[in-house]
């Protein structure tokens, strides 16, 4: 019995993702006085186990192979089941990010376990472990059992914060049952390319600043007054629902409810009026700046600074004040 952390990684470089998930397993670790471990695959990432290594789990193990080069669901599912088998994980750990929600699922039906999704907390309750996660935007907490022997889980990234190394150093494995499950499930599903949005931008999910617009910048061509902004900043740049339906910014850049669930230190959020279905993804950022030319926006509800003001005035002229005061 023990724990197994699904770790993420993109060109050798570790997501943050994966340390939120290290914290959720420490907890478990703790309530249920179990040990963990890592499960890192790619292709060339002996830098990230090497970095992993010193966050406290007992083993890192590692499947390094060509076929686990780019993420594909088939090969990665069949090679973080072989290593849940190996270790013997009663619990297998993933983030909410697009990869764990793709992955985690398919682990899940390999190992004939029951999945809990966007798991905010857990908490050893009077009847044993509770998992809680949010329903109906946020405004519902459910508690929910996985009565499966295996339980697979993703973690909401918003909720658990970032681990940080604790010292030592954790054994390296390598796991060859996991690269010949993978290469006997690479030849169904074959990588053709990645058409990745923001260019030198930071990740939404890993970004320390987001920069998000509204559908009150009424066009895709306004939309890109966010461009300067962020740059200044070395921000992210993420929409409203109602921003991304009008076209004005990419299905990639969606925070929200039916989007992505974001929370970094600083999030300043443009012409967007703050309703429950974009708040459910970002109310978690740790300060919120609003700006509208709404004084009534809900958004200033929830909002930490609130400017009251036309953002095609202000926006460039924050901007301009930034990159000066850098200068």
């Amino acid at each position: 019995m023990s724990i197994l952390v699904v770790a993420e990684q993109s060109g050798g470089t570790l997501r943050r993702s994966t340390l939120c998930a290290v914290t959720c397993a420490r907890e478990l670790s703790s309530t249920l006085g179990l040990d963990w471990n890592i499960a890192v695959m790619g292709n060339d990432v002996g830098s990230v186990a090497s970095e992993l290594a010193g966050y406290g789990a007992s083993k890192v193990f590692v499947a390094d192979d060509p076929a686990l080069a780019n993420y594909l669901a088939m090969p990665y599912a069949a090679a973080t089941a072989a290593i849940a088998g190996e270790v013997g994980a009663t619990w297998v750990v993933g983030s909410s990010s697009t990869t764990g929600k793709d992955l985690m699922p398919r682990v899940s039906v390999k190992l004939d376990a029951g999945l809990a999704s966007d798991v905010v907390s857990v908490s050893d309750g009077n009847g044993g472990l509770q998992l809680s996660r949010p329903m109906w935007a946020g405004n519902v907490v459910a508690s929910v059992d996985i009565l499966t022997d295996v339980k697979c889980l993703t973690v909401r990234t918003s909720d658990f914060d970032a681990a940080s190394a604790s010292g030592g150093e954790s054994a390296i494995v390598t796991s060859s049952g996991a690269v010949g499950a993978a290469q006997s499930n690479a030849g169904r599903m074959r990588f053709v390319r990645m058409d990745a949005t923001g260019g030198e931008r930071p990740d939404l999910n890993e970004a320390s600043i987001v920069v998000s617009g509204g559908r009150g910048l009424k066009s895709e061509e306004n939309f890109h007054i966010l461009d300067e902004l962020a740059d200044s900043l070395g921000a992210a740049i993420g929409a409203s629902r109602a921003a991304v339906d009008a076209g004005y910014a990419p299905n990639d850049y969606q925070i929200g409810q039916t989007g992505k669930s974001v929370a970094p230190d600083l999030y300043i959020a443009v012409a967007i009026s703050g309703a429950i279905q974009h708040l459910a993804g970002m109310k978690n950022s740790k300060v919120i700046v609003a700006i509208n030319k709404d004084p009534e926006a809900p958004i200033f509800q929830v909002s930490d600074y609130g400017l009251v003001a036309d953002a095609f005035q202000a926006v460039p002229e924050l901007a301009t004040s930034i990159a000066q005061a850098k200068g």
